[in-house]
């Protein structure tokens, strides 16, 4: 049996941000990309950390470190659902609440 490692919570922080410090300017990632990059493409690995990463992704959009996309449009962090996409603020990403 395999021992499932565990990550805190400032390790799948700091996997989304290396991801997204990776990419172009307004650019976004799966949520599946961090969870690969610290467990590998084994599916039945990475498929254990959607939900902490969720709960961290949701917990780095209220602080304003990313966004949170649903149909490439900013949603609400409290209250979105199904798949979804993690982008740093900016170049159109910010929610309407943050815009001047």
């Amino acid at each position: 049996m395999t021992q499932q490692k565990a990550f805190s919570p400032e390790q799948l922080r700091r996997a989304i941000l290396d991801l997204l410090a990776e990419l172009p300017p307004g650019k976004s990632i799966s949520p599946t990309e961090a969870a690969r990059r610290l467990l590998g493409s084994d599916e039945r690995q990475w498929s254990r950390l959607m939900k902490p990463l969720r709960a961290v992704a949701i917990e780095m959009a209220h602080n304003g470190e990313i966004v949170i996309l649903r149909k490439n449009k900013p949603a609400d962090p409290a209250a979105f659902r199904g798949v979804y996409r993690l982008a740093l603020p900016g170049a159109g990403n910010s929610p309407a609440s943050e815009t001047a």
